[in-house]
C-alpha cells in the first residue's frame, strides 16, 4: 500500500500544475498501474506472504470442513474469489449479495455445494433491508461463524449521491456494514474473526477532520475520492474500535486489499485516459490479480498464524501502518457513537 501511496502523491503533485486534467483520477490510475511493477520486486513479509501472494496460496493445505464464513458482496470481485477459495477447502458459506438470485448464481458458478451455501439478500444502503438480513442470518441453519468478512463496497462515485440523508458511499460502505456486523457478531464462535475491508484510500479522506460528522450529506464538501476515503477510514476505525469491544479470543482487523480490475473500479476510468489505463494497460501488465487482492482478507479469515492478532491494519498479508486519522483512537470512539446515533435515526 505504501508503494501505491508514494506513486499517487508524487503523480498528484505533478498533475497539480496541469489544471485541464482531472489530476486525482489520472494520478491514481497511473499510480495503481505502476505500483505493482515495483511491487513485483518486493520481498515477502513476516507472514511468509506478500504483494503477489494469492488467496489460493494463503489457504493452501488448509481443511475448512466444518467451518462457516459469512461474506458480503459475493457476486463479483474479491468477495466471489474469497467465497470460491474457502468453499474449495470445504467451508460452508453464508453469502450476501443485493439479491438472493445474484448470490445463488455466483455460488453455482464458483462450485459451492448447495448444502454448504446459504444465500441472503442484503442491500447495504437500505437499513431496513440490512436489519432483515441480520434476522435471516441469525435464523438460518448455518450455525456459528468462524469469520465474518465485510467485503462489499462502492467506490468513487463521480457525482454526489445521497440516500436517507447520508452520502451514498458512507452509507453503503460503512453504515450498512456497521448495522450488519453488530447485528450478527454474537453469532461468532469463541475464537471467531471479523475482517473489515478498508483501503489505502483511507489516507485520502477529508484532511481536516477525516470524517465530516457535521456534513453526512456531503453538501458542504464532496469529491469522489474524499468521500470514498472517508468511508474507508470509517471502515478502518470501525475495525479498530470493534477489536476492543469483542470478547477475549475473538479478533477484528481491517484490510487494504490492493487494486484489481473489478466492478468496484467502474467509476475510476470515466475519461479517456482512465478507460485506456484501466481497460487496456492495467489488466495486461500492472493491476493486481483478483486472487492477489483477495489474499489478505482470506489470510486473516482462515490462516492459523493470524490467530490472536487484533486491531491491526493489513496490506499484502502483513501488518501495515495506516494514516494518522487511521491511528486515532479518539476518532474511532467518536465514529462509533456518531454512527450509533445515525443508525438510530434511520
Amino acid at each position: 500500500s505504501g508503494t501505491v501511496l508514494f506513486a499517487f502523491h508524487t503523480l498528484h503533485r505533478f498533475f497539480s500544475h496541469r489544471p485541464n486534467l482531472d489530476r486525482t483520477n489520472v494520478a491514481l490510475v497511473l499510480a495503481v498501474t505502476m505500483a505493482p511493477l515495483i511491487g513485483y520486486f518486493m520481498r515477502k513479509g513476516p507472514s511468509g506472504f506478500g504483494y503477489n501472494s494469492t488467496a489460493e496460496q494463503v489457504a493452501n493445505g488448509l481443511d475448512l470442513t466444518g467451518k462457516t464464513y459469512l461474506i458480503t458482496g459475493i457476486n463479483a470481485g474479491l468477495g466471489y474469489e474469497t467465497m470460491r477459495v474457502l468453499a474449495s477447502k470445504g467451508a460452508t458459506i453464508v453469502g450476501l449479495a443485493r439479491t438472493v438470485e445474484k448470490a445463488t448464481q455466483a455460488a453455482a458458478k464458483a462450485g459451492v455445494p448447495d448444502d454448504k451455501f446459504f444465500p441472503i439478500a442484503c442491500e447495504l444502503s437500505e437499513p431496513s433491508v440490512v436489519r432483515m438480513a441480520v434476522r435471516e442470518v441469525v435464523a438460518c441453519r448455518a450455525g456459528k461463524f468462524d469469520a465474518i468478512i465485510a467485503n462489499a463496497a462502492i467506490m468513487a462515485l463521480p457525482e454526489r449521491e445521497t440516500k436517507h440523508g447520508v452520502e451514498l458511499q458512507y452509507l453503503t460502505n460503512h453504515v450498512g456494514h456497521f448495522v450488519l456486523v453488530n447485528g450478527i457478531v454474537k453469532q461468532l464462535k469463541p475464537d471467531g474473526r471479523v475482517v473489515i475491508l478498508s483501503s489505502m484510500a483511507e489516507s485520502m479522506a477529508y484532511k481536516k477532520n477525516g470524517i465530516n460528522f457535521d456534513d453526512m450529506t456531503g453538501e458542504k464538501e464532496y469529491s469522489p475520492w474524499g468521500a470514498y476515503g472517508q468511508s474507508k477510514l470509517a471502515n478502518l476505525l470501525f475495525a479498530r474500535e470493534l477489536s476492543k469491544r469483542l470478547p477475549e479470543g475473538q479478533i477484528c482487523n481491517s484490510v487494504h486489499p490492493g487494486v484489481a480490475a473489478t466492478e468496484l473500479g467502474r467509476h475510476m476510468g470515466q475519461g479517456p485516459i482512465g478507460k485506456f489505463m484501466f481497460g487496456v494497460i492495467g489488466p495486461m501488465i500492472a493491476l493486481k490479480s483478483v486472487g492477489a487482492c483477495a489474499a489478505t482478507q482470506t489470510y486473516l479469515a482462515v490462516h492459523p498464524d493470524a490467530k490472536g492478532i487484533t486491531g491491526k491494519y493489513w496490506a499484502s498479508c502483513n501488518v501495515s501502518t495506516p494514516s494518522e486519522h487511521g491511528q486515532d483512537d479518539e476518532l474511532a470512539a467518536r465514529m462509533w457513537k456518531e454512527t450509533e446515533a445515525l443508525v438510530n435515526s434511520l
